[in-house]
């Protein structure tokens, strides 16, 4: 509205840059018996001003004056913010800490990208995260299947599990290394089952082993041969849920609940103890 009332006022009385003349109107020279009428008001003209005429001429521009307010009011209150998804990314992370477990983890041998922090909800984020493209292991390398974000700590803690207690024991037990770490995945904005209380999946600190893939083929799933496997077969599972004890704060296998009958559940570092079950 200021606007328009500035854009209405320039150049009055002025003459525009480069105009050959003035806007300002030539002067007039009425005849002297109309200079009165020309000049003075209408109720000055044989009579006194009338109040109630002045009302009314006073009327329209008041009911202007309310009707530009209200306009105003209106184009500002009908005009919201767009919608904005809680998604927030910004760049790498700059802590010292993590950018030392970052070179740990590539001086190990593995294969990853650090990826942007972002907050994705309430009591949601990606810190410090990295993709495992690859984990080194003593002859070659393994994948992990169907990762996503992981925080670079539980990253190494994995990749070290995936080298010294997987693979080993598969070469050893199985007679075969390792080619794959199948896995329900890792970073989900979700609570704990049936609580309240958000899953260390919300900050991308847990994983979810559902089985592993040798380099002759075989695949040993945790819900078909947690149990019901060959004896060597039964045998490398425990031994690697055992290796996962000594470097995951948190291991829960089908013998904890039924909610775990098809995975192990690994979750954030080791401090003083495991909880292991």
């Amino acid at each position: 509205f200021k606007t328009l009332l500035t854009e209405s006022t320039r150049g009055v009385g002025t003459a525009w840059p480069g105009a050959a003349i003035s806007l300002s109107p030539a002067p007039v020279k009425p005849h002297v018996h109309n200079l009165r009428r020309m000049v003075a008001p209408p109720w000055s003209i044989g009579e006194e001003k009338s109040p109630r005429l002045a009302d009314k001429m006073k009327r329209p521009f008041a009911l202007l004056g309310l009707t530009l307010a209200l306009a105003a009011c209106s184009s500002t209150s009908d005009r919201r913010e767009p919608d904005r998804p809680p998604v927030q990314a910004s760049t790498i992370s700059q802590n010292y800490e993590v950018r030392q477990c970052f070179a740990a983890l590539g001086a190990a041998g593995n294969s990853f990208t650090p990826l942007p922090d972002r907050y994705t909800g309430q009591g949601c984020s990606m810190l410090g995260t990295v993709q495992l493209n690859a984990i080194a292991t003593d002859l070659s390398s393994a994948v992990a299947t169907n990762l996503g974000p992981v925080t670079c700590p539980v990253s190494n803690a994995f990749a070290e599990w995936a080298r010294y207690g997987v693979d080993r024991a598969a070469r050893v037990l199985l007679g075969s290394p390792l080619r794959s770490i199948e896995t329900y995945g890792s970073y989900a904005c979700r609570n704990v089952a049936r609580t309240a209380r958000r899953s260390a999946h919300s900050t991308a600190e847990a994983i979810d082993v559902a089985g592993f893939v040798l380099e002759d083929g075989r695949r040993i799933a945790v819900k078909e041969d947690w149990t019901g496997g060959s004896a060597q077969e039964r045998e490398f599972l425990r031994v690697v849920h055992q290796s996962a004890c000594r470097r995951f704060d948190t291991v829960l296998s089908p013998d904890y609940n039924a909610d775990h009958e098809d995975h192990l559940h690994l979750e954030g570092v080791i401090g003083q103890r495991s909880f292991c079950r």
